[in-house]
């Protein structure tokens, strides 16, 4: 199987292709019509959800009181118009269940004819809406008042459902509904009850099939299936039941001229529109999100919001005038597209043209199943749009409060009212952060703490004046800054207090989040720093405030160092005051390359005279493997300070200085950040979707050339990325037990090899033996037998070839990097973890090479022919 997905978008080094990247080749001849061509994924997408929308649109168009035909029309435009114009291609659009209680409402209040043509309404703002570019704007709305409105929602739709399944009639309210409720279960349909609990226990057990004819089954949509067998179970036992009735498409109503009062149709349009917006925008960016996560979808645009919005307009003007229900992204809908594996927006318009055969040819079959069906399936619909997982997003958030106000006013007010609360409870709630600064103070060990949680503004000054106040003259004290932003009054209230308080004496340490924070204020003159200004941290050292270093900085680059043509006594005192003792600086500096020094190339000394070694590592990502930099700092060694670098003498040193500097920035810059999803990643346990195998050597930072997190990659490092192969002859298991690991306990859905320029190990295979054949005196000498197997490849051209695409390796050290990693993946496929899960298809192999003096990373893609490495490029991408 391939071990990437194929990326084939332009190269700088190819001649330009004179048709869009999407495109055939060559046009066709003038005298043949273009044909349309549906791609295979598109069309098993459509059938999948169509077979998903059909139940559901007739359930919400019950739901609402509209017509029957009117979910239907709603379906079918949804997929039509907004799948062609909107700019979500894989965003299914329908009638959505958010919708729901609004046009109820509309319906009661309205008639259906005017609310038809609200929907019209609707539908032109929304298009000016995207005219006026505003569809970013919507995304500001707070996600807790989001969900709220669709907790809100779901609540009233599975309260009015309930009568329906008890074989009542709804009510026009949720108190309305709550108060018949009683009187209700006292004259229950157990006809009615019966096909409801058959349609809920099919729809939750059947994504919970076992075994491999489960999962063969599981491909037919629940929704389906439980409508489907109560409507069979029900005609089969002989049960009276209220059924579906769509009358003569004849006698469909469509949209009137609007008849009301001005102010509630505006009223109507703008609540009409808000939600179908919010809804469907927020849909686009879940969609993109989905598609982000699924192998090989580089080729899916990522979503025009501007455009979906003008799409979803077009969609509401054109369902308004049929007569058809509002539109909107349908989450579930589109869900299942996603995951169906489509791949353009013709399986959405696709499945909108299934829905319109469905209604002119399927009639008769509609109009068996009972309303019960439909109304346990829109409840369970709802029930599930309370969702546990946003509740406790929006808690950990400190939200709730937003969220519970929201969802509170939507059920008892209605939409619009609860959406007004909610932002109103959520400015509330922004303006008591930020006025609201808990201040503490505390002595522990002699040293006074006050502690700041929350903004810094001018109303806390007095409340920090007497905590700082409490610190007696002459006293240590440490002030916490724990937030974002501190106002220029509270900045001089804390830069007079220090000023004072060292004057007489005491010392004061500022730490915190706040930009130029976490600094040490040891002398009268010291100054609170600021991004501009620089500082010191607790040990002295620059603080990260006024330091242009960036994360991926190697210790000998940082621009934060004393220069080295400083006084010895300053770099003395310098040290001094980071390590507590005296400077560990050698007097002599060494320059060009130390004596004996070795770079990334295990066992070849680098060329002299550079300092550096290869070329390569003058464009270095971030670390080097240098045991001294040669440059006279000793702030690249990675041994202990007094160390001997080398052969010969000792080196300027200062690791423990650089490691000290990296603790302190981390603690001080990045714990902060980080703390929260460390914290939940230390609760839910590692759940890596990757593992990444590389080399060991430092020149390569994959969270940097990966752009990933804690959490994401499970990483397995040793000299020259080789896994050995099962059951080899003085082999090593910490390979295989990382491999089992993280296919049978992590479930890993993919395995990276990654390769790199310059590789060491490749170099040794290659340096010849004084008696021509390979030896096992030492550890790595045994350890680089692994590798025996690539450099045979590479000698006897045995295989398929490998290459770089764009050009030809430049030497056979690249060429060994190159089928080194091919080689290792087929090493990887003989595990039996490893097999079995391919076997399964639960899991891809992917190859990797990283040129680190381009800092360009290639993905293999394999063909019988050959394996070549690709560049990654931005446009292969949904970014």
């Amino acid at each position: 199987m391939p071990t990437c997905v194929p990326t084939h978008t332009a190269d700088p080094n190819r001649p330009e292709r004179a048709h869009p990247p999407h495109s055939p080749p060559h046009s066709p001849p003038p005298d043949r019509p273009r044909r349309l061509r549906i791609a295979g994924a598109d069309l098993s997408a459509a059938v999948a959800v169509f077979l998903i929308a059909l139940p559901l649109s007739l359930g919400i168009a019950l739901a609402t009181g509209a017509p029957l035909q009117a979910g239907l029309v709603a379906a079918a435009v949804g997929g039509i118009v907004a799948g062609r114009i909107g700019g979500c291609p894989l965003q299914v659009s329908g009638p959505a269940a958010g919708l729901t209680v609004v046009t109820a409402d509309l319906i009661q209040q309205y008639g259906w004819r005017t609310t038809c043509a609200i929907t019209v309404l609707a539908g032109l703002a929304q298009i000016g809406l995207g005219c006026l570019r505003v569809a970013r704007g919507a995304l500001a709305v707070s996600p807790a008042i989001v969900h709220g409105m669709l907790a809100g929602i779901g609540v009233t739709i599975a309260v009015a459902q309930v009568h329906i399944v008890l074989g009542g009639t709804p009510q026009s309210s949720v108190p309305d509904n709550l108060r018949a409720l009683p009187a209700q279960l006292a004259n229950v349909d157990p006809a009615a009850v019966a096909v409801s609990v058959l349609t809920l226990t099919l729809l939750l057990l059947w994504p919970k099939l076992p075994g491999r004819a489960g999962r063969l089954l599981r491909t037919v949509p629940a929704a389906l299936v439980a409508v489907a067998g109560a409507t069979a179970t029900a005609a089969a036992a002989g049960l009276v039941l209220a059924e579906v009735d769509l009358p003569s498409w004849r006698s469909h109503a469509l949209a009137g001229l609007p008849e009301g009062p001005v102010l509630g149709l505006v009223a109507a349009v703008l609540t009409t529109t808000l939600v179908c917006s919010v809804q469907s925008l927020l849909g686009a960016v879940a969609v993109d999100k989905l598609v982000a996560r699924r192998p090989g979808s580089g080729h899916v645009p990522r979503s025009d919001l501007d455009r979906e919005l003008l799409g979803q307009g077009a969609a509401n003007i054109a369902s308004g005038c049929l007569g058809g229900l509002p539109v909107a992204g349908v989450a579930v809908r589109s869900s299942a597209n996603v995951r169906a594996g489509a791949v353009s927006r013709n399986s959405t318009m696709l499945h909108g043209a299934l829905v319109v055969v469905a209604a002119l040819l399927m009639v008769p079959v509609l109009e068996l199943i009972p309303l019960a069906s439909l109304a346990a399936l829109v409840m369970a619909v709802g029930i599930q749009m309370v969702s546990l997982h946003h509740i406790r997003t929006v808690t950990r958030h400190r939200e709730a409060l937003v969220y519970a106000a929201t969802a509170v006013g939507v059920v008892f007010a209605g939409v619009l009212e609860g959406v007004a609360l909610g932002i109103a409870v959520a400015v509330g709630v922004a303006l008591h952060r930020l006025t609201h600064t808990r201040i503490t103070h505390e002595v522990k060990e002699e040293v006074h703490h006050v502690d700041v949680r929350g903004q810094l503004t001018f109303l806390a000054v007095p409340r920090l004046s007497r905590a700082l106040h409490l610190v007696p003259q002459g006293a240590t004290g440490v002030v916490a800054l724990d937030g974002s932003f501190m106002d220029h009054a509270a900045y001089e209230a804390l830069q007079d207090w220090q000023n004072t308080h060292t004057a007489r004496g005491g010392a004061v340490e500022i730490t915190g989040r706040r930009p130029g924070a976490g600094v040490r204020l040891a002398e009268p003159e010291a100054l609170i720093s600021s991004p501009t200004t620089g500082g010191t941290d607790g040990t002295g050292v620059p603080s990260g405030a006024g330091c242009r270093c960036r994360p991926w900085t190697a210790w000998r680059n940082h621009q934060c160092e004393l220069p080295l043509s400083a006084p010895d006594d300053d770099r003395s005192d310098h040290d001094n005051r980071v390590t507590g003792g005296p400077s560990t600086t050698s007097s002599t500096h060494e320059t060009g390359d130390a004596a004996g020094r070795k770079d990334g190339h295990y066992g070849r000394p680098s060329r002299p005279g550079t300092g550096d070694g290869p070329s390569d590592t003058d464009t270095d990502t971030g670390m080097d493997t240098d045991t001294g930099t040669g440059t006279g700092t000793g702030t690249g060694s990675a041994s202990p300070a007094g160390s001997v670098s080398g052969a010969g003498g000792p080196k300027a040193s200062r690791t423990g200085t650089d490691l000290v500097r990296g603790l302190s920035t981390f603690q001080r810059s990045t714990a902060p950040l980080v703390r929260g999803e460390l914290a939940r990643l230390a609760r839910e346990g590692q759940r890596p979707t990757q593992l990444f195998l590389t080399c060991a050597d430092s020149r390569l930072v994959t969270s940097m050339i990966t752009s990933s997190g804690p959490g994401d990659l499970f990483v397995v490092r040793n000299v020259g990325n080789l896994v050995p192969p099962p059951g080899e002859e003085s082999g090593d298991d910490s390979v295989a037990a990382a491999l089992e690991y993280a296919v049978e306990v992590l479930a890993v859905r993919s395995i990276t090899v990654c390769g790199h320029s310059g590789c060491g190990a490749m170099q040794a295979l290659l340096d010849p033996r004084p008696d021509g054949t390979p030896s096992a005196r030492t550890p790595l000498e045994r350890w680089l037998r692994h590798g025996l197997p690539s450099l045979k490849r590479v000698r006897d051209g045995s295989g398929p070839g490998v290459r770089l695409a764009g050009r030809a390796p430049a030497d056979t050290a690249e060429q060994l990097c190159l089928t080194n990693v091919v080689q290792q993946l087929e090493h990887l496929r003989a595990h039996a973890s490893v097999a079995r899960a391919l076997e399964d298809g639960l899991l891809t192999l992917h190859g990797l090479y990283f040129h680190v003096g381009e800092a360009q990373a290639y993905l293999l893609i394999e063909t019988a022919a050959e394996r070549v490495f690709d560049r990654v490029r931005a446009e292969d991408l949904a970014l």
